[in-house]
């Protein structure tokens, strides 16, 4: 990709860049959010024009139209964001499109079952492929979507944040996939905010900054701090600045809590706490977490908040009772895409701007401009309509959502999903802010040095049950795993 630049209204998303990729070659593309990684890996798939630049591929130039053209080309990409149609099974869902016939005319069911298994299978997951995709879990989604990627026998494979919701055991088996394509000559585009993964998994690394190129490298000669310095433009020496509060009383206690793949559930969260949740993917965090806030139906079980009972049939209950909660998917429970980064930021808390019905707009504008300055969202204005934010800082709208609501209890759920290494820094500083302030906190997180970090309390869940609790100090990644696999 040469000279490649690309405008949005109020932003140069890139600015004159040039990327190249070898064959057989895992090149790992970082940057922080907003830096035009994923806006240059579209235009490569054909999801987005660009303005200016070319395009060459095996040396002769190409023109990429759509997706259908980068797919005829040998290019396929895997979305930071899940493009699955949610009402169509795991097998449609891999050969959309492209489904497999019988007499030219109609779908061979028989082979589209058993080719979607074979691809699964490669990736070690074991899901049963006439299920529809909206009742899997974000981590499933996403074995999907590599598993689709991979069926097009594809040249050049773009994976944009592929492990943001794997487990070390899921992540393994991705590493091995990987090495494997390499081996037979595929081409890997790998962007992740996941410095170590980078330097696990890639030959040379580049990097973007503010839509501009900044420098590629072997990873063999270069350091984690280094490649840090050209992402940020300067140093980060503390990677999980976690500051001690010494607990207050109990803001949250949940008792028998049963429902939705989640068994007799007990846990509390103190003032000034966060408590680690953890295990792998389908060990029913996230279940835990939509329970609490009334999301789905629970079955048995006992909620308390301040030490008194509630009963929490919805989010509205949840929020009205002093309880946030910062989804894992964003695009879909996160956000309204289709408003505004102010509309998106005040939505969960509009009373406290309201007069006699009528939205105080200035109130409102001072509110989300705070909240934009001191989350460093960056958006052209606080009019932008949030889809057109990069990942990381949609993200960073939906906290600012619930910080608005100045609730004691915050449930995270991934909460650093797609955000750069400067940016999580940001996110562990307000997390420590909160926790001075009072707040209690539920982190929900696959990433076990996140866990260890910024964690007081750690339990482990396994098979929607926990079977683990330990203190900061008792914790150890091994430990963590083998309780999370089912160790007793």
């Amino acid at each position: 990709m040469r000279r490649i630049t690309k405008d949005f209204p109020g932003v140069r998303a890139l600015d004159d860049v040039t990327f190249e990729v070898r064959r057989g070659e895992v090149h790992a593309l970082v940057g922080e959010n907003g830096a035009g990684k994923s806006t240059l890996m579209k235009i490569l798939s054909g999801a987005l024009p660009k303005d200016s630049g070319e395009i060459l591929l095996e040396g002769r130039p190409v023109q990429i139209t759509s997706p259908h053209r980068a797919q005829e080309l040998g290019i396929s990409m895997i979305y930071q964001e899940l493009n699955l149609v949610p009402y169509l099974s795991v097998a449609e869902n891999i050969f959309l499109g492209r489904e497999p016939r019988r007499l030219g005319a109609f779908v061979d069911w028989g082979g589209l079952h058993r080719r979607s298994r074979e691809h699964l299978d490669r990736l070690g997951v074991a899901l049963d492929v006439r299920r529809p995709i909206q009742g899997l879990s974000v981590a499933q989604q996403q074995m999907v979507e590599i598993a689709r990627a991979l069926s097009t026998q594809a040249k050049i494979v773009v994976m944009d944040e592929p492990s943001s919701t794997l487990t070390e055991h899921e992540l393994a088996r991705l590493f091995e996939l990987i090495r494997s394509l390499k081996q037979s000559g595929v081409s890997i585009v790998y962007i992740s905010h996941r410095l170590d993964e980078v330097f696990q998994v890639a030959d040379c690394v580049t990097v973007l900054r503010d839509g501009r190129w900044i420098g590629t490298e072997p990873v063999s000669s270069v350091d984690r701090d280094q490649v840090i310095k050209m992402m940020v433009g300067r140093e980060i020496t503390q990677k999980i600045p976690k500051k001690a509060v010494p607990p207050g009383a109990e803001v949250l206690r949940v008792a028998g809590l049963s429902g939705s793949l989640v068994r007799n559930v007990n846990l509390s969260v103190r003032a000034g706490e966060v408590v680690g949740l953890t295990g792998l993917v389908g060990a029913g965090r996230t279940e835990v977490a939509r329970l609490i806030f009334g999301a789905d139906p629970k079955e048995a079980g006992d909620i308390f908040v301040d030490g008194k009972p509630v009963n929490i049939r919805s989010p509205r209950d949840a929020i009205g009772h002093g309880i946030g909660f910062v989804t894992e998917d964003r695009k879909e429970q996160g956000l309204v895409l289709g408003m505004s980064v102010r509309e998106n930021v005040t939505l969960a808390n509009l009373d406290v701007l309201a007069f006699y019905g009528f939205i105080r707009r200035h109130r409102e504008k001072q509110a989300v401009a705070n909240s934009v300055r001191s989350l460093d969202i960056r958006t052209p204005s606080m009019e932008q309509f949030v889809r057109n934010l990069s990942g990381g800082n949609q993200q960073k709208v939906v906290l600012a959502k619930w910080l608005f609501t100045q609730s004691k209890v915050l449930i995270f759920d991934e909460p650093t999903r797609g955000i750069d290494v400067g940016a999580k820094v940001e996110i562990y500083e307000l997390m420590n802010e909160l926790a001075a302030r009072g707040a209690g906190m539920i982190m929900i997180t696959s990433e076990l040095p996140e866990a260890l970090g910024m964690s007081d309390r750690i339990l482990v869940m396994h098979s929607g049950a926990i079977v683990a609790e330990m203190s900061r100090e008792e914790a150890a990644q091994e430990k963590i795993m083998f309780h999370a696999t089912g160790g007793q």
